[in-house]
């Protein structure tokens, strides 16, 4: 039997295409400039291939001052700071959902509160705390600062994660003879899986992607992260677009490789609850 085609669904396809092309046409055209000669990026009309493709831009991006010293550190404090937010808030989600204690509807609710703040409305209270704390211009303070930030929306979504999971499970493994530890390894993280990758990338996102904190909290250039250096091709004399435009492509590189690696972890583990249990 041949198969109808229905007019809505053509007309759903298409506009999902269309849709997509808009949303991926900066990325394109970010990609796109950052291969082109000098003089092609601010010609007047633009070209939507890069013929001639010259590699100039990211050899001028990479071998700009500090690049190397400041892909260091971001890389230093994106790490330990998914890392960190990531067992806090599955330590807090779990107590949250597991335990009866007074204040833990409180607690909730003000952590959503928090997460209402704009950033930059606690950037004074902050620095004065980090100042106060003998933690100003250091890795460590900066660390503190974005695990701050990025905590309450992650225990909130790890919290909705576990509470689906039925405490009956972790019971009758318990009754098997599993301890704790062994519940929340064998039980709980496979489960939650979905929950800890979400999380981590808001958290890889938050931290890789600032500038105003990095560059206010930190007086020595050398621990400067790459928002700071991004913002150096801009200067009183000019604009640097081609090594711009190549940097920000660089610069968004990890994010993307990131996300593909942790791709087949999202999918093995949002199946892991027909499997388990």
């Amino acid at each position: 039997m041949t198969r109808r085609v229905r007019p809505g669904r053509v007309a759903l396809n298409a506009g999902t295409l269309v849709f997509c092309a808009i949303w991926l046409f900066p990325v394109y055209w970010m990609v796109n400039t950052a291969f082109k000669p000098a003089g092609d990026i601010v010609a007047p009309t633009p070209r939507f291939l890069p013929f001639p493709l010259t590699l100039a831009n990211f050899a001028d991006a990479v071998h700009k001052p500090h690049f190397a010293s400041y892909a260091l550190n971001s890389i230093i404090v994106t790490g330990v700071v998914v890392t960190l937010s990531i067992v806090v808030a599955f330590l807090a989600a779990t107590a949250l959902t597991r335990f009866r204690f007074f204040g833990r509807r409180g607690f909730l609710v003000g952590i959503l509160v928090i997460q209402m703040i704009p950033g930059p409305a606690l950037l004074i209270p902050l620095f004065l705390s980090l100042k106060s704390l003998d933690m100003l211009d250091t890795l460590l303070g900066l660390m503190v600062t974005y695990s701050a930030f990025v905590l309450p929306l992650t225990i909130w979504v790890l919290r909705g994660f576990l509470h689906g999971i039925p405490v009956e499970l972790e019971e009758a493994a318990m009754v098997d003879g599993a301890d704790r530890l062994t519940v929340i390894r064998r039980i709980l993280l496979p489960l939650v899986m979905p929950g800890i990758i979400a999380a981590s990338v808001f958290s890889f996102i938050v931290a890789w992607n600032d500038y105003i904190y990095a560059y206010v909290m930190m007086k020595d250039q050398s621990r400067y992260t790459l928002p700071v250096w991004l913002a150096s091709f801009s200067t009183n004399i000019g604009v640097d677009y081609g090594g711009l435009i190549a940097g920000s492509t660089l610069f968004a590189l990890p994010i993307v490789v990131f996300f593909m690696l942790i791709q087949r972890r999202l999918v093995a583990g949002m199946t892991a609850g027909a499997v388990k249990g």
